[in-house]
């Protein structure tokens, strides 16, 4: 099932090259270690800006981990302009994580990565690399990444850009955990931008988890986001829902 599954992943993501990075400025990349399960995931984001225009973005997508150390995920993502035409697909992605520690040192260490495909721009393809790390204290969890994200094709003007996520969470009830996210980006990883032209962005999030039969569970966050989004200020709302089983 491994091999079928990650070939029809592969062949769906080569065929359908027609994805900004802009998934990993609204969702945490966290660790994961469920050796053959499956998943859909479901994912939304709406910023709304001072000037009163808005956007949103609704992705989907498949997930499996493949082995105890490596998480695998295809996704589609559709963009909408608020006052304008409906949505449209932007772009496709596909995400590895692979567990580099687990559990042997004080903090776990995965190494992500993302390929990206825009839709809206034609033959631009874009790669998202950094360390994911997480760590624990009594029933409070500590995240925090740090990823490099660079246009690889079709783009001459490509710069390598840094951009950062942070996230606790205090482990309370399994379906209600409350805590806190932030995100950001700073511009070229070795030139950062002036304060005034960064974005960094932080609120309130709520996740938990629950149990929908044998091997079945449902996981769900949510946050709502203030302070810069593309260097203007917004408030945004992010939310995602994983349907997981075996």
């Amino acid at each position: 099932m491994t091999k079928k599954f990650l070939i029809a992943i592969t062949a769906l993501f080569a065929s359908s090259l027609p994805c900004a990075q802009a998934g990993t400025g609204y969702y945490l990349v966290s660790m994961y270690d469920e050796e053959g399960q499956l998943g859909i995931d479901y994912k939304y984001w709406n910023a709304d800006f001072t000037n009163a225009s808005s956007k949103s973005a609704p992705e989907i997508g498949i997930s499996y981990s493949v082995t105890p150390r490596w998480y695998t995920e295809f996704n589609a993502e559709w963009f909408r302009q608020h006052g304008k035409d409906g949505s449209h697909l932007s772009g496709y992605s596909w995400q590895n994580d692979v567990l580099l520690t687990q559990g042997q040192y004080a903090a776990d260490v995965a190494l992500h990565t993302e390929l990206g495909r825009s839709h809206s721009r034609p033959h631009v393809t874009s790669l998202e690399i950094g360390p994911a790390m997480q760590t624990e204290y009594y029933r409070t969890q500590f995240n925090a990444n740090l990823f490099l994200q660079r246009d690889i094709q079709g783009a001459a003007d490509a710069q390598t850009q840094l951009v950062y996520q942070w996230q606790i969470k205090q482990r309370w009830k399994s379906w209600l955990e409350p805590g806190v996210q932030g995100f950001g980006e700073v511009g070229k990883w070795n030139h950062w931008l002036p304060r005034n032209k960064q974005s960094h962005r932080a609120g309130p999030a709520v996740f938990g988890e629950v149990d929908v039969g044998a091997g079945q569970e449902i996981k769900y966050d949510a946050a709502w986001l203030i302070g810069k989004n593309a260097a203007r200020s917004a408030q945004s709302f992010t939310m995602r829902v994983q349907y997981l089983f075996r």
